[in-house]
């Protein structure tokens, strides 16, 4: 084949290439934006029957267990992601929950979405043994490596970011009970040490995992979704690096600290 015919499907196949990734990623945003405005909208929605009925703790609990999957379902029905519709009604909930719920109807929400998430912590660890293999098995083995390097990367910035947020709040929590703002108790400030410990533990990336496990399989024209098994395969490592290196350094850098107190 001529020079300038394979420098032209060259340049061909590098355009390709560029407008499947780009087209990729602003559905990935349209996914996400439009997951965050169905949660909000369900939130909405939730937040205006509960201020009305929060007297009646079972139908306020039922209403509560029932509308993530609800919203799931409708974020997933208008080609959204349910998970972070899911994940925007969950902080919806926390917000106005601890505004208008009793201590007792807290208390029975807490012990009942405890349960829930002890399930589904368990539920996902089993996913990800089902999900891992297969998606190893799509990665060339010459990419392992760089991916698990990614990955570190990820983590160590990840925790750096955490260290940043928690040591930020321990200021924020030390000015506003100097000035006598919030109501602020004194046992609710944070010394040194107790916020390297807080940071340390801040452990796993489910909703990461479940992101990256919702990746639809191919793009609307049939085409296979852009890097899927690598997202999934990077997601596992990131959860894994903070369940094994933070998890089990965790018991070692709290007996160090108490230590030396």
């Amino acid at each position: 084949m001529p020079l300038p015919s394979r420098l032209s499907l060259l340049g061909c196949s590098r355009y390709r290439t560029a407008f499947v990734f780009w087209k990729a990623s602003l559905e990935f945003a349209i996914l996400m934006a439009g997951g965050f405005a169905v949660g909000m909208a369900m939130g909405t929605v939730l937040s205006f029957i509960i201020k009305r009925i929060h007297g009646n703790s079972l139908a306020t609990i039922s209403l509560m267990l029932l509308m993530p999957f609800v919203t799931y379902l409708i974020a997933e029905n208008i080609h959204v992601s349910g998970v972070i519709a899911v994940v925007t009604l969950g902080l919806i909930i926390s917000r106005f929950s601890n505004k208008i719920f009793p201590v007792q109807l807290k208390n029975q929400s807490k012990n009942i979405w405890d349960i829930i998430i002890f399930l589904l912590n368990g539920l996902i660890f089993i996913l990800i043994g089902l999900q891992f293999p297969s998606v190893y098995k799509s990665i060339a083995p010459k990419d392992i490596l760089p991916y698990i390097g990614y990955s570190l990367i990820i983590t160590v910035v990840a925790l750096l970011l955490r260290t940043i947020r928690v040591f930020l709040q321990k200021g924020n929590l030390q000015r506003a009970f100097l000035k006598g703002k919030h109501k602020i108790k004194e046992d609710a400030l944070l010394d040194f040490k107790n916020s390297l410990i807080i940071s340390w533990s801040g452990m796993r990336g489910i909703v990461s995992l479940a992101i990256a496990i919702g990746l639809p399989l191919t793009l609307s024209n049939g085409s296979a979704f852009p890097q899927r098994s690598a997202i999934i395969f990077i997601s596992i490592a990131v959860v894994l690096f903070t369940l094994v290196g933070q998890g089990l350094t965790l018991p070692w850098l709290v007996r160090k600290l108490t230590d030396e107190r």
